[in-house]
């Protein structure tokens, strides 16, 4: 006698968010034999598999399966009864097979069972849920046997919290099986939405609901957990006051954890999952440490195998992550049964984590315990180079957790308050803090304090910091003194901070003009920063020397330079749990690079992630290189409006903010000048670009570019022989300093002047000359941007039509820029009929996605959360949602449903997800 019960399908709650993003995965196609559901515990499988079956429109058999369906004969009795329950006729062979036969080869029934549905010849779907209970291998053999001899449009699903052992590699290299991971049943933002509102009836915001989404990432028992726990501690409150924010941390949730996870562990893997809970990351050297024991990597790949709440972060299966939430519930049983213990394992965690350079893990766990003592000594001996690797932020937060004493005491301590306040651009707090440094090391020096023999680093950095801020305040010579004297500090004492010095000196003369000197300094800092361990100076200096060579028009050289740096970079400091460093200096260079060489999506694709810099805010001198290098692509893209817009923004940043930026800017005022230009406006261009020329820049690059600019400007004014003089005075010197992309520019612009005045055969050799210089350093972009005579002229020239690579794309650019573009503004122009008509396709984007967009736009699609698209794409989660932001904007939308209906329209998207 079977239990009917088991064959019921649960009744989907009218309420529950419906998840059509899912269901289509799940419906029959040509082809597919499984769909397999894998999750851990109350990830809502069961519950996705009964709205489905709700909807779909195939004969449904349901089987809920528990321990006891553990061997054979039971597994297909209650398999075939749960196909006569849903009306499958025809099955009494297949039931007395079963019952004659002897021992566990069930073949013959499982025969008759294949033939029944064949026989048939209708679509018929069966859901076998719970399907981990099941660890017979005989089940798992026969199950196998059963689905491969399946007739078409039979349709299994198996719901499980583990992967079954069943042949699933050969199914899906013949496109049998649709997987549905936690990744994909994690609810989207859209969906939390849905489930506190409609299921719920929770009236949170959609700011705090997006919050909990995060905090869960995705898992709804944990969702309903805390929702009913917030419910029940807001019963005596009216209605409208629960809309505050639910607790996650609750009683519930641990109780959920102990109870569905914990208790149907065997011990060993319980005592496992106890002691590594105070680690926030995992890997078998690390656990077998904390443990001591040797068996971690075999504990781990059983937890991978069982979905047990753990996350691989890297595809070599070497790091791991616990769900939040499951690893606080782990870590709080833990304290429960043998406090001493986990206060032991989170020791050893701490040990091992400074051990092998994970600082700031250590120092979380460290900040965790409430142990300021070892947080001071630890932010001493490793402060200054996470401030250096871009943890700037963090090391501010962490000393404002220790005694206000304890800082005051340790000139260690308040150096790491000056460099952490300075790289947050906090500059006017500086000087009353290095003064007291001052006084705290001559107090040191007179009382022989045992910290005394330190004090001279202590002043080679003072003299480092002193002298960026002489930079700040354009004192150059006083910063430049300062340098040299902290380098000769340095090199006596062997103070690891000779890669931030040469840094400073290549600012200083990259300030001065001095290209060649300012490569080798930067060269230096390189070098010394890879010494040093301190990437994030090894990336700016990088990202610099990379700008310099650009301009110089070496781009194969940046390139290389760039490559080089993000080689080291990532082979040394690639931590999957950190977001990847980037440098400002770095990714605009490459944005430069890729726009001169007309490849503007990929030089979208490196502006993106500088872009949440402006908007979160960043250091000023950073916030205009960005700005214009955002108002340069868009001006490339022929985006006035969007150029203006950024450029305007960097040039009022750049006045405004001047005393705090320790480099002189690019020439903003000169890039703005051409976009007044290029949209018709001369006499603004002349009021933007005159007072840069009457406060000559400092950096002779910005200097010229202001000077090409004022010709342009004249020119448009009809007095092209001024404009002549001015471009005569700058040729020599910008032969002479190999500044060849500014050389490029000159001809070019010196070409017009001349086809202005009638002088045709002067201009084609001018242009001559820009061609051969062009060539040489791969300039190709800065042609597609002058206006349209100087394009005709450009295509008439016999030079373009000789064999040669870049010869022929300049041509094919030229060609399509001189049919596409307004000659006036340098924009699209938009060609349509006067009326729409029925057949009309949506108008397409005003600016296209970028290749990292498009890929976001897919992951979306795929109902992926923002933090599984960081995961997939390898970026930070900020990044992702600067990817989303920009998409956003571009399709006009506000919200995900939206950006999909959108883009969809557009035939950016299939029409089914």
């Amino acid at each position: 006698m079977l239990l009917n019960t088991k064959f019921l399908r649960p009744s989907p709650d009218r309420r529950a968010v419906r998840r059509e993003r899912l269901d289509v995965m799940l419906d029959a196609s040509e082809g597919k034999r499984l769909n397999l559901i894998i999750a851990p515990a109350g990830f809502g499988k069961s519950t996705l598999a009964s709205q489905w079956c709700a909807q779909n429109t195939a004969r449904t058999a349901w089987l809920s399966l528990d321990t006891h369906d553990d061997q054979p004969r039971q597994f297909w009795q209650y398999l075939i009864g749960a196909f006569e329950h849903s009306g499958l006729m025809g099955l009494e062979d297949a039931k007395k097979q079963l019952s004659q036969e002897s021992g566990d080869d069930l073949t013959a029934a499982i025969t008759c069972l294949i033939n029944t549905l064949s026989t048939e010849g209708v679509p018929w779907s069966l859901v076998l849920d719970d399907y981990h209970v099941i660890s017979d291998d005989d089940i798992h053999r026969q199950l196998a046997w059963f689905i491969d001899y399946l007739p078409p449009g039979i349709l299994i699903t198996i719901a499980s919290r583990t992967e079954p052992p069943l042949p699933l590699a050969r199914w899906r290299v013949r496109r049998q099986v649709q997987d549905l991971y936690p990744g994909l049943l994690a609810f989207s933002e859209d969906e939390c939405l849905s489930f506190f509102r409609d299921t719920m009836a929770m009236d949170l915001t959609e700011e705090e609901v997006l919050s909990i989404a995060q905090r869960t990432e995705g898992w709804v028992a944990a969702m309903q957990l805390s929702a009913l726990s917030g419910k029940a501690g807001q019963a005596s409150q009216s209605q409208s006051t629960l809309t505050a924010p639910i607790a996650l941390e609750g009683k519930l949730i641990s109780d959920y954890v102990l109870s569905e996870v914990l208790d149907q562990l065997p011990d060993p893997l319980t005592d496992f999952l106890l002691d590594t809970s105070c680690c926030p990351r995992l890997c078998a050297s690390l656990c077998n440490f904390i443990r001591e024991r040797a068996d971690s990597e075999e504990m781990l790949e059983s937890l991978l195998a069982q979905n047990l709440f753990i996350i691989p972060l890297d595809n070599r299966n070497g790091w791991f992550r616990y769900h939040d939430l499951f690893r606080e519930a782990l870590a709080a049983r833990a304290r429960i049964i043998n406090h001493e213990r986990a206060e032991t394992l989170q020791r050893r965690t701490v040990n091992w984590l400074l051990s092998h350079g994970h600082v700031q893990e250590a120092i979380g766990q460290i900040v965790s315990s409430q142990d300021t003592e070892r947080l001071a000594q630890v932010l001493a001996e490793h402060g200054n180079n996470l401030i250096h690797g871009g943890f700037h932020l963090p090391v501010l937060e962490w000393l404002k957790l220790l005694p206000e004493d304890r800082v005051q005491e340790s000139p260690q301590l308040m150096m790491l308050q000056v460099w952490g306040l300075y790289f947050a651009n906090r500059v006017e707090k500086l000087e009353p803090i290095l003064g007291e440094v001052e006084n705290l090391l001559d107090r040191q020096v007179a009382d022989s304090h045992p910290d005394a023999e330190g004090a001279l680093a202590i002043h080679a950095e003072l003299s480092l910091m002193r002298s960026y801020l002489a930079r700040s305040r354009n004192d150059e010579q006083n910063a430049s003194d300062l340098t040299r004297q902290a380098l000769k500090d340095i090199d006596h004492n062997q103070i690891p901070l000779k890669s931030v010095t040469y840094y400073g000196l290549g600012l200083d003369d990259f300030g001065k003009g001095e290209l060649n000197d300012a490569q080798e300094a930067l060269e230096a800092a390189i070098r010394f920063g890879q010494v040093e361990r301190k990437p994030s100076t090894v990336l700016s200096s990088g990202g610099l020397l990379a700008w310099i060579q650009y301009h110089r028009g070496d781009t194969d050289l940046a390139l290389d330079t760039t490559t080089r740096i993000r080689s080291w970079v990532d082979e040394h400091y690639s931590d999957p749990s950190q977001p990847r460093l980037i440098s400002c200096w770095q990714n605009s260079a490459l944005t430069e690079i890729y726009r001169e060489r007309n490849e503007l999506e990929l030089a979208a694709s490196y502006l993106s992630p500088l872009l949440e810099h402006v908007e979160n805010g960043t250091e000023p001198g950073q916030h205009v290189v960005i700005q214009y290098v955002r108002g340069h692509l868009a001006f490339s893209k022929g985006n006035l409006e969007t150029a203006i817009e950024c450029l305007e923004d960097a040039l009022f940043v750049g006045n405004k903010r001047r005393e705090h930026i320790v480099f002189e800017p690019p020439a903003v005022s000169a890039l703005l000048a051409r976009c007044y230009l290029a949209a018709g406006d001369q006499a603004k261009a002349m009021r933007c670009i005159e007072p840069a020329i009457q406060h000559p820049a400092n950096n002779p690059l910005n200097r010229e570019q202001n000077q090409i600019s004022l010709a342009r400007t004249l020119i448009s004014g009809g007095r092209c022989r001024e404009a002549q003089d001015t471009l005569s005075a700058l040729i020599p010197i910008a032969e002479r300093n190999a500044h060849n992309r500014h050389l490029v520019e000159i001809l070019l612009v010196y070409a017009e002047a001349l086809q202005q005045e009638g002088r045709a055969a002067e201009a084609s050799a001018m242009l001559e000359r820009a061609l051969d210089q062009a060539e040489n350093a791969g300039f190709m972009r800065l042609f597609a941007e002058e206006n349209d005579r100087l394009k005709r002229l450009l295509l008439e020239l016999p030079r373009l039509r000789a064999p040669g690579r870049w010869n022929r794309e300049l041509l094919t650019m030229l060609k399509d820029q001189n049919a596409t573009l307004n000659p006036l503004t340098q924009e699209p122009v938009t060609q349509r009929a006067t009326g729409p008509s029925d057949s009309e396709q949506p108008s397409p984007l005003v600016e296209p996605l970028s290749l990292r967009e498009q890929e976001v736009l897919q992951l979306i699609n795929q109902g992926l959360a923002n933090k599984d698209i960081a995961m997939t794409m390898s970026v930070a989660p900020a990044t992702v949602k600067a990817h989303i932001r920009n998409l956003y904007s571009k399709l006009g939308v506000g919200r995900r449903t939206e950006a999909l209906a959108k883009a969809r329209e557009l035939g950016l998207l299939d029409q089914s997800p």
